[in-house]
């Protein structure tokens, strides 16, 4: 039975400026989750090497209803609502586990 809920989401952000500023805002709201979600297994932002203004999110939760509590999360609705100031486009791909090491 597959286990997990995960999802990659692409950010493009205005210029290096944004990308700094969105940066910190990460660091902010991953204080909240480390403090605060227990069913969030893997929440990681990266930087894409040629393209300096993209941000690459991994987030892995043990289930659909961590995900669902995560959304509820006050740090989670902060960011959600201050990154529209840095981000110009966001695409989002919802995965789900069918196998691997878990």
């Amino acid at each position: 039975m597959a286990t997990g809920f995960g999802l990659v989401v692409r950010f493009t952000l205005r210029d290096a400026e944004a990308a700094d500023a969105f940066d910190e805002l990460v660091s902010r709201t991953l204080n909240g989750i480390r403090q605060h979600e227990p069913g969030t297994v893997v929440y990681v932002n990266h930087r894409v090497p040629e393209e300096p203004n993209v941000r690459v999110f991994y987030e892995l939760y043990r289930d659909r209803a961590a995900f669902d509590a995560h959304e509820q999360q006050p740090h989670t609705k902060h960011f959600l609502e201050e990154r529209e100031k840095f981000v110009t486009k966001t695409d989002v791909t919802f995965l789900e586990h069918i196998d691997g090491r878990v």
